[in-house]
């Protein structure tokens, strides 16, 4: 093969040579077309230019330093979200108004064995030249309270029906720390049982109250349930506990039925059957009169 060189030199061949040998004329003229082609192909590169440097421009002016500014979203609008307000806690349920005959008390059957004194101070009721200065105590932790209670209390001894008819007698409530005479003690089921067989040896099986040398223990179930035997307000009932326990306090033994359709005296243990008698929280009739029994 020939080099380049070579080609570029070579005399010309074919027709070309014969061409030139017929009457030695000049190539046509529309042969000549180069410099043409190349100012089309500069306008076509100068209109290229205009139109990037132009769209250099545009997006320069739409650009700014944070990003892009002034150009619509593609995408639809969408509507800004509705923030949700935060939940309302659920109301408190309303509490039960209150009632004669029920409690929502809960009764543990074993407490922390501690007692908490009410703070609590009343005016001596009764006629009797030495009243019985008495504080309540509620154990440690119970749904009772104290103060609560010993205003129960003080309002039983204090009825007209109660141990007060009886001339000889008298109490007081005193607070916590004062000098007192007995105390009245709300206990669960098993520091009950462990104080009435410390007090007296008595088995009170978790069921039952007592009287101890030192005062009266009331067992909270009775406090809090009553008695299947006793039908009336819980009011009526614990009525029924002190007077029976303070009762023995004073120095009254245990009493039976005194015939079918009476009262049944006070002093009788009414939550092991009634034999008859009508159940009674008081010592004395509505005629003042004191309600007796056979000893049992």
């Amino acid at each position: 093969m020939r080099s380049v060189r070579e080609r570029q030199s070579a005399p010309p061949t074919g027709s070309s040579a014969a061409a030139r040998r017929a009457g030695g004329r000049r190539p046509s003229s529309h042969r000549r077309v180069r410099p043409r082609r190349r100012g089309r192909v500069l306008l076509t590169v100068a209109l290229a230019v205009a139109l990037l440097a132009a769209a250099a421009f545009l997006r320069a002016e739409l650009r700014g330093g944070d990003g892009v500014r002034g150009v619509p979203d593609a995408r639809p609008p969408q509507a800004a979200p509705t923030p949700t307000p935060p939940s309302s806690p659920a109301p408190a349920p309303a509490a039960p108004s209150p009632s004669a005959t029920r409690t929502t008390i809960e009764v543990p059957e074993r407490g922390s064995g501690m007692f908490v004194t009410a703070r609590a101070d009343g005016d001596t009721v009764g006629e009797g030249p030495r009243p019985l200065r008495y504080v309540v105590e509620v154990e440690d932790g119970l749904d009772v309270s104290p103060s609560d209670a010993a205003e129960e209390i003080a309002e039983i001894l204090a009825a007209p029906r109660g141990w007060t008819h009886d001339p000889e007698n008298a109490f007081r409530l005193v607070g916590a720390g004062a000098p007192h005479d007995l105390s009245i003690k709300i206990a669960t089921p098993a520091t009950a049982d462990a104080l009435c067989w410390k007090g007296i040896r008595q088995d009170t099986g978790g069921e039952y109250n007592c009287e101890v040398p030192d005062g009266v223990v009331v067992n909270l179930r009775r406090w809090v349930e009553g008695s299947p035997t006793f039908d009336g307000p819980i009011h009526d009932y614990r009525a029924l506990i002190i007077n029976h326990e303070m009762g023995h306090f004073l120095g009254h033994s245990h009493m039976t039925c005194g015939g079918e359709g009476r009262l049944a005296p006070v002093m009788m243990q009414q939550i092991k059957g009634l034999k008859g008698c009508v159940a009674n929280a008081w010592p004395y009739d509505e005629d003042g009169d004191l309600v007796t029994g056979p000893p049992a």
